[in-house]
């Protein structure tokens, strides 16, 4: 009695916890769609993104798209994918929202991915959006280095930055729950390649120990080769981890590519995988 008592507990638990996720769910697909006009409601909740379990400062869900691996394939790789970091490059949420339309319909098993769209939604969905987290902190600058010990982050925004607000790296690494997040996401995911989507540089840049393998070209980008900085994701999990990371800078960061050269970067950038992973 005993045992079939915790059962339905756990049951009723689980159920509750769905229904709970499920509106979390609808409520953030209905701001995502509220704020970007090139992402509908429909379009966002046909995805059934999963809450992380993590949380933006001001409270929003981290969202999760998996595809994992599909029997009996071994895939070559695995792939995380982030949008959004920054806040005001509105394009680089909308465009991984176009791509992960095209995973649900082609994910065959090569690679397993798991897909990041919105990782700074305080600074993205406030009525001015804004490059910096809830705490204006800017992510990309917030990550943990071999040299964070040593204030590194800190000391390049006062001397090289010129305490520039849109690139404050925090009061010390990983201050922020969005990097925290992302931080532990590498730690247990372990991806092979990381690609991180920005704007509006108009070019690719990679960063890996061994740079020698640099895309030449994704899409209408071209290789640019921009170096690293104290707190970034490519200086952390590019220089210090191993893990090559592809930053995608968009053209733009309020209007997005066309649907031509949307589908013309991500054939070129599975290409890339193919060869490489």
């Amino acid at each position: 009695m005993t045992n079939l008592r915790a059962l339905l507990l756990a049951v009723i638990a689980t159920m509750i916890h769905g229904a709970s996720a499920s509106q979390e769910m609808i409520s953030a697909c209905q701001r995502i769609s509220g704020k970007l006009a090139s992402v509908s409601f429909d379009e966002c909740a046909e995805l059934e993104l999963k809450p992380s379990g993590h949380h933006s400062v001001d409270g929003f869900p981290l969202l999760i798209k998996e595809y994992p691996p599909l029997e009996p394939r071994k895939p070559k790789g695995r792939v995380l994918l982030v949008g959004g970091t920054h806040g005001d490059e509105l394009s680089s949420i909308s465009i991984v929202f176009k791509w992960m339309h095209t995973l649900e319909k082609h994910h065959s098993g090569l690679f397993h991915w798991r897909i990041n769209p919105l990782m700074n939604p305080d600074g993205a969905l406030q009525p001015v959006h804004s490059r910096t987290n809830a705490n204006l902190v800017d992510l990309n600058r917030n990550f943990t280095t071999p040299e964070s010990h040593l204030g590194a982050p800190l000391a390049y925004w006062y001397s090289k930055a010129y305490k520039n607000v849109r690139r404050y790296p925090g009061p010390y690494p990983l201050s922020e729950p969005e990097t925290t997040w992302l931080y532990q996401e590498i730690k247990s995911f372990k991806p092979d390649v990381i690609i991180s989507v920005h704007a509006p540089y108009s070019l690719v840049d990679y960063d890996a120990p061994n740079r020698s393998n640099a895309p030449r070209r994704i899409g209408n980008l071209r290789r640019n080769l921009m170096g690293t900085y104290p707190g970034s994701l490519g200086n952390y999990a590019g220089i210090h981890l191993g893990i090559p990371v592809i930053t995608l800078e968009l053209p733009h960061a309020g209007i997005m590519p066309t649907k031509k050269q949307i589908s013309w970067l991500w054939t070129d950038l599975v290409r890339w995988l193919i060869r490489n992973v």
